[in-house]
């Protein structure tokens, strides 16, 4: 059976680290950006929160990455900023796979710290903060919750690859 990892969190909470780790450490697997299939759009691009947004072919173009990865014997680990809609749609999609369900979430003072540690151009500041908040209100189960403010890359992708309890 495949497996499908989705990793979510705010802003700077370390998703690209964490996914790339976990995808390094599958036989065989996909690391799927959503960030970058959502800059895939040039011409026309309109960012994801505002009206006029491309999210409809982003959530299509995911999902048929994710669907020819799957196909061909891939394992998947897809991050992105998501929503319990999403997620819901995600699991229904792939119902055949084992999906793992992981939103990595930090204290305020981490949150800042690694913000400062991302290259200038991709440190978001208060934003960061702002996002981390809005993550807070989002209604996922509490086992699908890690809170890494005090774990390494190391222990968080271990955390995530050995625990069942992020199975949905």
């Amino acid at each position: 059976m495949n497996k499908i990892f989705l990793i979510t969190g705010p802003a700077g909470v370390g998703k690209s680290t964490i996914s790339k780790l976990i995808a390094q450490n599958l036989d065989k697997s996909v690391l799927i950006e959503g960030d970058d299939i959502y800059h895939l759009v040039v011409g026309g691009y309109v960012s994801h929160w505002k009206e006029g947004n491309h999210l409809k072919l982003f959530w299509e173009n995911c999902k048929s990455l994710i669907k020819n990865s799957i196909i061909n014997g891939y394992d998947v680990v897809f991050n992105y900023i998501l929503n319990e809609k999403q997620v819901e749609d995600i699991k229904k999609s792939f119902s055949e796979c084992e999906i793992k369900f992981v939103c990595l979430m930090v204290d305020e003072t981490t949150i800042v710290k690694r913000d400062k540690l991302r290259p200038e151009d991709c440190q978001m500041g208060e934003r960061a903060l702002v996002l981390l908040n809005e993550m807070r209100s989002h209604n996922f189960a509490e086992n699908n919750i890690l809170d890494t403010s005090k774990m390494s890359a190391e222990e968080t992708y271990m955390e995530i690859l050995s625990n069942s309890q992020y199975i949905l």
